[in-house]
């Protein structure tokens, strides 16, 4: 965890403690290779250490596959979701505008659509294992967010909801988790922006009443690009390890959130009393200029 994950952790808290809600911890460790083996203990100790807390015991998306592959046969049974055995080449050479799509990639042209019954069917008659595309009928899904305002939602092309090795995708798994635990907000960084609108879909097709979501700006660093290890090392774990306090980094954080004046120590209960969406800052914020962490 680095000093951008634990501000949006820090926003979450602050947006849920100051009205007596309950904040849920889920480890989304579904995403095969990128999942370290180590990293979900280490997050847990990381925000331990800096104070912040959550209701309940954490909830982890590996044991909850079952769940995901109901939710994903239920939107194949309705027709909102179907078999697709394109592999990604395929895709981008049919793409009429490769260029021209979401972050999975390029805009899907609709292949496989209504080309097979189920799975076992495609299987049978490609030789190849399917992924399930949802069948994206409107070119927007318009909402409000919370922070960032009006969005126009717009949907780039039918996305997978499950995966060749029946893991599910990220869409569809926080759906299905967001709905099952009863959350009724969402505070996340907003590079998952253009994730909402096929959220929405997935929401509206399997009956469900979303959350409320609140995208807050990334933490950068210098160049103006997503905190990364090219701008040094901001993790929790080495801060913590280097000697500095847990209060210094609280009080940093509080300044990356609008809430202190740079160079301050606290807690994030010193926070709650002064927090209000309208103090955090409406663009980008520096996290990688290590000389502003209180001594």
């Amino acid at each position: 965890m680095h000093l951008g994950n634990a501000r949006t952790f820090l926003l979450a808290w602050l947006s849920i403690r100051s009205r007596g809600g309950t904040l849920l911890l889920r480890i989304e460790d579904i995403d095969g290779p990128r999942v370290k083996p180590g990293a979900a203990g280490q997050a847990i100790a990381d925000l331990r250490w800096l104070g912040l807390d959550w209701d309940g015991e954490p909830v982890s998306q590996s044991e909850r596959l079952p769940l995901y592959a109901a939710a994903a046969q239920r939107l194949v049974a309705s027709g909102a979701a179907y078999p697709c055995v394109c592999t990604r080449r395929e895709v981008e050479e049919a793409a009429s505008a490769p260029h021209e799509g979401n972050d999975d990639g390029p805009v899907y042209p609709g292949t496989c659509r209504g080309r097979f019954a189920d799975l076992a069917a495609a299987r049978e008659a490609t030789g190849r294992e399917a992924a399930l595309r949802f069948a994206v009928d409107v070119a927007h899904a318009q909402f409000v967010d919370h922070f960032a305002g009006p969005q126009p939602g717009r949907i780039a092309g039918d996305f997978v909801i499950q995966k060749r090795d029946r893991g599910p995708a990220y869409q569809l798994a926080v759906v299905v988790d967001d709905a099952a635990q009863g959350v009724t907000e969402v505070v996340r960084a907003d590079d998952l922006l253009p994730s909402t609108p096929r959220q929405l879909l997935l929401y509206r097709a399997l009956q469900w009443t979303p959350p409320e979501f609140v995208h807050v700006p990334l933490v950068v660093g210098g160049d103006g690009l997503r905190l990364a290890k090219r701008h040094g090392d901001t993790s929790l774990r080495h801060l913590r390890e280097q000697g500095v306090a847990a209060a210094a980094v609280v009080g940093f954080l509080g300044f990356l959130c609008g809430l202190r004046a740079a160079g301050q120590r606290c807690s994030p209960a010193d926070l709650l009393r002064d927090f209000r969406w309208e103090s955090v800052p409406r663009g980008p914020v520096r996290g990688d200029r290590h000389g502003l962490l209180p001594q």
